[in-house]
């Protein structure tokens, strides 16, 4: 069951018809009916990994207790690392096992030793798995630093864990965020449930109008790059930029719209990061959720800046390797992540990073400054040209794309797979530039403007845009569902 999907926005009118309307008066009730919504939602996939969601629950509410109800700093220690070994433990036999012993029998054989046979598994990656191992660390990680108590509650903190809204693609939340609201009483709010449906309806804009709609490019010119000329290649490159963002931003603001029906206000994933003017700015911006994580949880444990510059340099480069290779078994992520390291540390060390960091491109005039735009354009072809490694099927794939760039320059018209007009692409995704630069200080929803006309105007493209590009014969998936 996908956001995208007419099922599940049947089975979300269900659950927000009992939630407000049956439920409305008893706070457990509610909270049963999410737990139980949210595993019939997950069971869609596939109800056997169930049991791997529970067994994450029940390990870190019970270790939750052993870490508080303890003033002895090595015990506590000790549960905390049973938090993480179990978590990673579990995220690495279902996403990693079979990358560790395929990159094993390649290392023995450059090196001269064969292997003859190795026990690989046929294993499933269980959808979100990624995502709510690193929630439920939160809790024993928010518990060890002293900034939350552990509930008593198991229904409540089993909605906390398994929350359908962000359960499988985040945005990551923290316990100490999201585990108040899930056992304190919420109240219905009009003015947030109408903020919540107007982010949905942006976010099916986003993954359908956009992500969905440049997906066959994409796959197409990535499949086939050896046949294609380097001006090609280069729109290949761009149009993954805006999908990769759309599909997964898109996908954060329906789960964050979601959660205001049910009264809930999750963290905000991406703030506008192709306006970014710099690499520093833009991991402030790109998933918000998982970078904090990692800077709070990881990143200042290891020293962060407060060490010497060697480790402060080493602790950067662990940050954005451990991040890469979060996203997926595949050395392709963890270059991706190692680029990124690299790029990053320069602005480290000049201690540039931090530039821009209260301030908004054209943040006092209506029209960025020329500077500002050649800062946001330089940044988004660096980010882009990224996006290559983690496109790519192989390193190797990701390299000969790349030379192809600069050893076949020459021009051809592109032809869309489907036989669509390719400058329809291009209005859209100026329309869409444009709108997403008028709405990047809007307050609450895109969809805010005080001029009625203006507000009609922008209610009717988005929905002529999703009817327009909604095509059923495509997979429907988001890309992150795969992390």
């Amino acid at each position: 069951m996908v956001f995208n999907s007419f099922s599940f926005f049947l089975f979300l009118g269900i659950v927000f018809t009992l939630y407000w309307f049956v439920f409305k008066k008893s706070l457990k009730a509610q909270n049963i009916l999410i737990l139980v919504a949210s595993y019939f939602f997950y069971g869609c996939w596939d109800w056997r990994f169930l049991s791997l969601i529970l067994l994450s629950t029940t390990v870190d509410y019970f270790v939750g207790f052993q870490i508080h109800n303890t003033d002895n700093k090595v015990l506590r220690k000790r549960w905390l690392w049973a938090s993480v070994l179990f978590n990673v433990g579990l995220l690495g036999f279902f996403k990693y096992y079979n990358f560790f012993v395929d990159s094993w029998a390649d290392l023995s054989a450059s090196l001269g030793y064969t292997i003859k046979s190795t026990w690989t598994l046929s294993v499933i990656l269980p959808v979100g798995i990624s995502f709510y191992t690193f929630q439920t660390m939160s809790y024993s990680f928010d518990i060890y630093y002293k900034r939350l108590e552990p509930t008593k509650d198991f229904l409540s903190f089993a909605a906390f864990v398994s929350f359908f809204p962000q359960l499988v693609a985040g945005p990551i939340e923290r316990a100490s965020n999201l585990l108040p609201q899930i056992t304190n009483k919420r109240v219905f709010k009009r003015i947030q449930i109408i903020d919540g449906m107007k982010l949905i309806l942006w976010g099916l804009f986003k993954k359908i109008a956009i992500a969905d709609a440049l997906a066959p490019m994409v796959d197409d010119i990535f499949l086939n790059y050896v046949s294609y000329p380097a001006s090609t290649l280069i729109l290949g490159i761009v149009f993954f930029s805006f999908q990769i963002y759309c599909d997964f931003s898109g996908y954060s603001d329906i789960a964050i719209g979601t959660a205001k029906l049910f009264g809930v206000e999750l963290m905000t994933n991406f703030k506008f990061p192709y306006f970014s003017r710099g690499i520093g700015e833009f991991w402030r911006r790109w998933h918000i959720s998982l970078s904090t994580w990692f800077r709070d949880y990881l990143y200042i444990p290891l020293g962060g800046s407060r060490v010497n510059l060697i480790k402060s340099v080493r602790n950067v480069f662990i940050i954005f390797l451990v991040s890469g290779f979060w996203h997926g078994a595949n050395w392709t992520f963890i270059f991706w992540g190692a680029f990124h390291a690299l790029a990053f540390i320069p602005v480290f060390l000049l201690g540039t990073n931090t530039a821009f960091k209260n301030t908004d491109i054209g943040q006092n005039s209506v029209l960025p400054s020329i500077k500002e735009l050649g800062q946001v354009l330089f940044t988004f072809l660096f980010i882009s040209f990224s996006w290559i490694f983690f496109r790519a099927d192989s390193i190797s794939d990701a390299f000969q794309y790349i030379g192809r760039l600069f050893t076949n320059l020459s021009f051809a018209n592109y032809t869309h797979p489907l036989g669509y007009r390719l400058v329809d692409y291009f209005i859209l995704l100026g329309i869409f530039i444009l709108y997403e630069y008028r709405i990047r200080k809007m307050p609450r929803s895109p969809f805010n403007f005080k001029n009625r006309v203006v507000r009609f105007v922008s209610y009717a493209v988005v929905i002529l845009g999703i009817l327009l590009f909604y095509d059923d014969g495509i997979d429907r998936s988001f890309i992150y569902f795969q992390f």
